[in-house]
């Protein structure tokens, strides 16, 4: 896939310096991204409606787990994250191609926007610059930012800068101009939605009943589900810079948050993985589960995974001080 560098070396990260793109936090926080906030409230909005009498259905909780593995940990986990950020693993053409669809139907942004986003935050962690930070304050870090109009991803050089190995792909260029993601979320919505009435029309025995499971797997597995994979997702930006353990020096507040990491799939053990970020395990003690690990471990063993980038922890790290202590920062 083009979107995978060819060698098995990560892309090089952004050299720090005067030259790279930043915005005052404050003047960035003036504009919203009104569509992002109409969807997260909208979104929100719906939630409830999955718990009244009508629409409430025990089966949709293992509705939304299988979901968040589908879209979440396949989706954001290993396709936004590992595999395209971090170049932590590599996949048949057809397979990254539906990770990443996988991560669209999640609706947190663009891949080129996501990955982007996620370098910037590698690059300046907790310091200035970072787009998602939550040391000012919690509920900046958690979700935010993300309806925040950020100057930086606005202009080509920042994706010229950031993302360079990806801008080749003409896939990923297609979901990102003119928000062309959105068709795909939107479609993945009416046959989720199509499939639920369809489902319901040959298993119940009324109209009525038909409706009403059409009803209910719509709230569960559309509007629950990325619900929920938005705001675990979002836990790792938040929770885990805040709460949590720390085995490694890595010069910012991230943590490993057994809570986060447990919901997430392996995503909370974020001190580990900014560590060592190109790592496609971020699990590093033999308790620190990584489910999303395990299934690229699965998929190498059947010849459908290779490349996969091992926990590497450079020596001034490793050998750093370490800290239990939440959210302390080590100078």
């Amino acid at each position: 896939m083009s979107t995978v560098p060819a060698s098995n070396a990560a892309p090089a990260p952004p050299a720090p310096g005067p030259t790279a793109p930043a915005a005052p936090a404050a003047k960035a926080r003036k504009r919203r991204v009104f569509w992002f906030v109409a969807a997260i409230v909208a979104m929100h909005l719906l939630v409830p409606l999955a718990f009244l009498p009508y629409t409430f259905a025990w089966w949709g909780i293992p509705v939304v787990l299988i979901g968040n593995f589908v879209f979440g940990s396949l989706g954001i986990n290993l396709g936004y994250h590992r595999m395209l950020t971090h170049s932590a693993a590599r996949f048949p053409k057809a397979l990254e191609r539906l990770w990443v669809l996988c991560g669209v139907c999640s609706l947190e942004g663009s891949p080129l926007w996501w990955v982007c986003t996620h370098r910037i935050h590698h690059q300046h962690s907790d310091d200035e610059g970072d787009p998602h930070s939550p040391q000012e304050h919690f509920y900046w870090g958690h979700m935010e930012w993300i309806y925040t109009a950020d100057e930086r991803r606005q202009k080509l050089d920042t994706y010229a800068r950031y993302v360079p190995d990806l801008m080749g792909d003409k896939f990923l260029r297609w979901l990102h101009r003119g928000e062309r993601w959105l068709l795909v979320w939107a479609a993945h919505v009416a046959a989720l939605a199509a499939l639920g009435f369809a489902a319901g029309f040959l298993f119940a025995d009324t109209a009525a009943g038909a409706v009403q499971f059409g009803v209910q797997w719509f709230l569960w597995a559309v509007v629950v589900r990325t619900v929920y994979v938005w705001h675990i997702t979002w836990l790792v930006n938040s929770a885990a810079h805040r709460w949590g353990y720390r085995s490694y020096n890595t010069g910012d507040r991230s943590t490993n948050n057994w809570v986060v990491a447990l919901l997430t799939n392996g995503e909370g053990w974020h001190n580990n993985h900014h560590a060592a970020p190109r790592a496609c395990s971020q699990g590093h003690r033999w308790w620190e589960l990584d489910l999303t690990f395990t299934f690229v471990r699965a998929l190498q063993l059947v010849g459908l995974a290779w490349n996969i980038a091992p926990v590497k922890v450079p020596k001034h790290i490793a050998a750093g001080a370490k800290s239990d202590t939440p959210g302390e920062r080590e100078e």
